[in-house]
C-alpha cells in the first residue's frame, strides 16, 4: 500500500487528528521528535527513555510500530475516521489491526 494517512475527529470535542498508516521514516531519523510535535506525550516519554537506553538502536522497531500505536491510542480516546487519504477503510483497519468506525457511522 503507498503512503496513506487517516483524518480523524473526535465527536465529542470536534478535535481532528492526521496520522499516517505504516512505515514511519520520521521516526526512524527523529526519533521521538513526531510523537512530541503530535502531542503524544506517552510514546514521547517511551521513545526517549527507550532511545537513551538502546543508543537509538529502538528507533528500528518503532519506525515500524509507532503510527499503528498512535492510530490505536486515538481511535481509544474516542476519535472516529473523517477521511482516508487513500485506500479502503477495512483495508487500513486490517492492516492497524482494530476496527476503525468513522463519523458518518454514528
Amino acid at each position: 500500500m503507498a503512503y496513506t494517512k487517516l483524518i480523524l475527529e473526535n465527536p465529542k470535542t470536534g478535535h481532528i487528528k492526521e496520522a499516517p498508516v505504516g512505515f514511519s521514516w520520521t521516526v526512524l531519523f527523529f526519533g521521538f521528535f513526531p510523537p512530541l510535535f503530535r502531542g503524544d506525550w506517552k510514546w514521547t516519554i517511551i521513545i526517549f527513555l527507550l532511545s537513551c537506553l538502546t543508543i537509538c538502536f529502538s528507533n528500528l522497531i518503532f519506525m515500524f510500530i509507532y503510527n499503528k500505536l498512535y492510530i490505536k491510542d486515538l481511535v481509544g480516546a474516542g476519535f472516529k475516521v473523517k477521511s482516508v487519504g487513500m485506500g479502503a477503510i477495512d483495508q487500513i483497519s486490517q492492516k492497524v489491526g482494530i476496527k476503525l468506525s468513522t463519523i458518518e457511522s454514528t
